[in-house]
């Protein structure tokens, strides 16, 4: 039916919205790889020749 249209597409952007939103909440609470190696980077003292 024609008139049905207007609510697939608002449904279709609905659940882009919804996909969109998840997919940012999952990357804002799984951290990056360079977090775990800091562990490592914390351990080692680089001393800087330039500094007094």
């Amino acid at each position: 039916m024609p008139q049905m249209a207007p609510l697939y597409w608002l449904y279709l952007f609905i659940f882009f919205l919804l996909t969109l939103l998840l997919f940012f909440m999952v990357n804002y609470f799984i951290k990056p790889f360079d977090n775990i190696s800091s562990v490592s980077h914390d351990t080692k003292i680089i001393y800087k020749s330039w500094k007094l």
